[in-house]
């Protein structure tokens, strides 16, 4: 199933209804504003990164970065702009899923940058950009309460390794755009090495003039702060394994098997040790569900009372809004699928026919269209190319 969403938040007037004007100060939809929050997000990283590395960033400024700023506050304006901006990007997707902590980064981030902007660059414009960005983000803010999702750390190697060779790069582009004061040409090897020697804080090889040198020295040292701190923070904060049942909800969801029918009945799919659970209210039914790049998959119809599947359905639905992920469904029967479309208006679509009959494919809707096609090619090819799987079942 495709996760087509409808959601309380729509007004009760038509959002298209209302005049050109009003539309445009009232601000995108409610729900839409993340994905454009996080695009703008990224957009003010770059130009705040631009302004940080480049020397004449700003059009037509007939100074050089040193002269803007008296003493050691241009390279450490240089230096907050250049930060500011690489965090930006690196909140810029935690922004568009709606995530809190992202939320709160970009509120703190976002003036700091509009700072760097107008006081090392005298950009107005861009400090306006981030300001009005900020304005947007602090009237929506109830738009941005997702909880963290799981985390692991494998994710402080990844970042060490991305924002490591990131750093580099960038640090090559610093060091080879300020004028030095040696004559010719450096090479790869020495542009790397003064670059290596920068991000610990250390003088490398080679001179600049004037303020220069403080400039590229604060900003290879601002990348490589911004490399160890972001590698220790994930490195040591709590790691939170994916979503799984906990014994005791694993005794109830058996008790439920047992009550409304075995691991053999249709549309009842396996329940695995990384495989989540939510209960109805009532206690009487429940989904289970893995999370995985985003996605919150749930398996099959809900198990135990048929009267209870809208309770479990629902909380289901509120903790996928809850940590932003979009929620999807595999492996129903014809009755769960009704049941799923119709409680939470999902869009149903069924296979080719070619099931064995044991719930693998959704029954509800019409094979024909984009997404049935898709479907069914999947399968195809998956078969033609000799793949097969297997579907081990619940212990009781």
């Amino acid at each position: 199933m495709s996760a087509t969403v409808d959601g309380d938040t729509t007004p009760s007037t038509p959002y298209g209804a209302a005049r050109p004007v009003r539309r445009i100060l009232r601000g995108p939809r409610p729900g839409a504003l993340p994905g454009p929050a996080g695009a703008a997000c990224a957009a003010v990283g770059l130009l705040d990164v631009a302004a940080g590395t480049l020397p004449r960033f700003r059009p037509g400024s007939p100074h050089a970065s040193g002269d803007l700023l008296p003493g050691a506050l241009a390279p450490g304006a240089a230096a907050l702009s250049l930060g500011a901006g690489v965090l930006l990007l690196l909140i810029a997707h935690g922004l568009g899923r709606r995530k809190r902590r992202a939320w709160c980064a970009a509120v703190v981030l976002l003036p700091a940058g509009a700072v760097a902007q107008a006081g090392y660059r005298h950009w107005t414009a861009g400090a306006l950009l981030s300001l009005a960005l900020l304005g947007v983000l602090v009237r929506r803010r109830g738009e941005f309460a997702a909880a963290p999702g799981p985390r692991s750390r494998w994710r402080a190697l990844a970042a060490f390794v991305s924002l490591g060779a990131g750093s580099i790069a960038l640090g090559l582009v610093i060091v080879g755009v300020h004028p030095r004061t040696a004559e010719g040409s450096a090479g790869l090897t020495d542009r790397l090495e003064h670059v290596m020697y920068g991000l610990f804080g250390v003088e490398g090889p080679l001179s600049y003039a004037g303020g220069d040198a403080g400039t590229v020295a604060w900003t290879l040292g601002t990348l490589g702060l911004l490399t160890a701190a972001t590698t220790g923070y994930l490195a040591l904060r709590p790691a939170e394994p994916a979503a799984r049942a906990a014994p005791g909800e694993k005794e109830r969801l058996r008790a439920l098997l047992r009550a409304h029918g075995g691991p053999d009945a249709p549309g009842h799919r396996p329940a695995r040790s990384t495989t989540g659970v939510v209960f109805s209210p009532s206690g009487r039914a429940a989904v289970r569900y893995r999370a995985a790049a985003g996605v919150m998959l749930a398996c099959g119809d809900p198990v135990g009372e048929k009267a209870a599947w809208p309770g479990a359905i629902e909380r289901f639905m509120d903790e996928a809004r809850a940590l932003s992920r979009t929620p999807a469904v595999t492996g129903c029967s014809p009755a769960g699928a009704e049941v799923w479309a119709r409680e939470t208006g999902l869009d149903p679509w069924e296979g080719d026919g070619g099931g064995d009959g044991d719930g693998n494919d959704a029954a509800a809707g019409s094979p024909a269209g984009r997404v049935g096609r898709a479907g069914r090619g999947a399968r195809g090819g998956s078969r033609r190319a000799g793949i097969r799987t297997e579907d081990p079942r619940l212990e009781t």
